[in-house]
């Protein structure tokens, strides 16, 4: 099975729909996407709200993979900077596949996708993500080619007496 992937779609209801059933249950399942289940809806709406306020007026990006059947099945937002020093790089945000999809290789194929939208805005010379500790994410994101670049331990806080590391990646593109 394959992804289909488009950067900067058109944002109507059914995509946004699509996108909030994707967050839900990729936090349902214990995805480090911002969350910690249960969560409804109504819980991850306002984040989404947020993202697509940033697609609308320009300072995201949003990356969308699509399934066989047509549903979304994958997504990334790349935020650019505001700081005038820091305009070179973009921070890759809510990077998500369903966990229906899960262990088929479509993560790589949305790393993939999200570098190559990186590299297809004019200076951009790195991608920057940042993980949750505790899941192995940072390993998954070593083998697509990203360092590790910084390390703040007990940084999240996923529950009274279940703090994570938060882990800083980069992705050199030069």
């Amino acid at each position: 099975m394959t992804l289909t992937f488009t950067l900067d779609p058109v944002v109507g209801p059914s995509l946004r729909d699509g996108i909030l059933e994707l967050w839900t249950d990729v936090s349902n399942a214990g995805g480090a996407v911002g969350f910690v289940p249960p969560v409804t809806h109504d819980d991850v709406r306002p984040a989404l709200d947020k993202h697509l306020a940033g697609v609308a007026d320009g300072s995201c990006r949003l990356l969308v993979g699509h399934d066989e059947d047509g549903a979304v099945a994958a997504t990334a937002f790349l935020t650019h900077n505001t700081h005038r020093l820091q305009r070179h790089w973009l921070w890759a945000y809510t990077v998500m596949v369903h966990p229906r999809h899960q262990g088929k290789g479509l993560g790589r194929d949305l790393m993939a996708a999200t570098e190559a939208a990186a590299r297809s805005v004019e200076g951009i010379d790195a991608v920057r993500l940042t993980c949750r500790g505790g899941l192995g994410l940072e390993h998954f994101y070593s083998s697509c080619g990203y360092k590790e670049v910084g390390r703040v331990p007990g940084a999240v806080r996923v529950a009274p007496g279940d703090d994570r590391d938060d882990i800083t990646m980069l992705l050199p593109l030069y």
